[in-house]
């Protein structure tokens, strides 16, 4: 195959999958740079549910006990998240049995000052900017599990596209050098999709692996051998109710949890209708799981979940830039707006090419 030829194939490739993905890239690039620096903008949009007096906290039972006094009759706690880095204690409700649907249950979430367990904030889980970016960047707001292989599968035909890319922005004469000259095309649009294609090349290849790889963790952990063994059906025990009356105190199973696993709790998770255990995320070197069974008091650590191996959790990080660094976050930041950008000119060269 000749140059011209292997050139010409390239650019039909890179052409028909960016015209297939372009109205899907834009949002979800869009919501993914937006997500970058989702805590600053949750702290914009509700600062009173950030305004704490301060980072002591009680002992967790203060704080179940708060929230249970601001529920309604029927709710029961299901979750209770402590602060990381500062901010409120997150205590998470599922609503009555009678007003149970399809799909996850939306929430009730409270947001408890630490030191005095005052009650900051009160919303529904899926109410608010953020939770609106999160459900758009993996699903396009699409339910009943259509969405995330419908972001999934552009994320892989990316890695194509950033590939394709590259090389049709390789100069073919003289030194590569000459590619980031701003005029290699007498049309604006062109040399804007030139240049920003490059700048964004080596990220968006990184984003779209990353992005497919949470998309599809089973598929994709099956090739670094981060398997998905048969386990219990996670949608639904989503979907399952916390016990009524737990056996062992939030304090007793945390207490429990971390004779198991020392270090600083950071989640629990009362038990359900369908696992009888409290779950207990701990902090400190790496984080561990530690389940204790609510009747005997037994605790253990708990196995990995599917999809959740090293490997797993090194492509979210990356993804979601959460722990790496300023520049990583403004990198993934601005190969959100321009892969936008690239999604835009890209079917308008296209258009002009073909009116020409």
């Amino acid at each position: 195959m000749t140059r011209f030829r292997l050139r010409r194939g390239w650019l039909l490739i890179h052409k028909w999958i960016g015209l297939a993905i372009a109205v899907l890239v834009i949002p979800v690039s869009l919501s993914g740079a937006a997500l970058v620096w989702r805590d600053a903008l949750d702290r914009a949009v509700h600062p009173a549910r950030y305004a704490t007096s301060g980072d002591r906290l009680m002992p967790i039972g203060a704080y179940v006990a708060a929230a249970e006094a601001r529920l309604s009759q029927g709710e029961r706690i299901a979750r209770l998240t402590l602060p990381e880095r500062g901010g409120p204690v997150i205590v998470a409700a599922t609503p009555a049995a009678s007003t149970l649907r399809s799909g996850p249950p939306v929430l009730t979430e409270l947001y408890l000052d630490p030191p005095t367990a005052r009650v900051l904030d009160m919303a529904y889980s899926a109410a608010g900017p953020v939770r609106f970016l999160h459900a758009l960047h993996g699903s396009l707001q699409i339910p009943a599990g259509w969405g995330r292989p419908l972001v999934g599968w552009p994320g892989v035909a990316l890695l194509l596209s950033s590939l394709s890319g590259l090389w049709l922005w390789w100069p073919t004469v003289g030194p590569w050098t000459q590619g980031l000259r701003w005029r290699r095309r007498p049309d604006a649009n062109a040399n804007l999709h030139h240049l920003f294609g490059f700048w964004t090349a080596v990220p968006l290849f990184v984003l779209a692996l990353t992005g497919a790889w949470i998309s599809f963790p089973k598929a994709f952990g099956a090739l670094v051998g981060e398997g998905w063994p048969r386990g219990p059906d996670r949608s639904r025990q989503a979907l399952a109710r916390p016990v009524a009356r737990a056996a062992l105190g939030v304090d007793q199973a945390v207490a429990r949890a971390l004779a198991v696993a020392p270090g600083r709790a950071e989640r629990i998770d009362w038990p359900t209708e369908r696992t009888p255990d409290w779950s207990v995320e701990v902090a400190g070197g790496a984080r561990r799981t530690v389940s204790v069974a609510d009747d005997a008091g037994v605790a253990a650590l708990a196995p990995e979940r599917p999809g959740q191996g090293p490997v797993a959790g090194w492509m979210r990080r990356i993804h979601e830039g959460d722990g790496m660094g300023p520049v990583w976050r403004t990198v993934i930041f601005l190969s959100g707006i321009l892969s936008a950008v690239l999604a835009v000119t890209g079917p308008i060269m296209w258009w002009r090419t073909r009116r020409r």
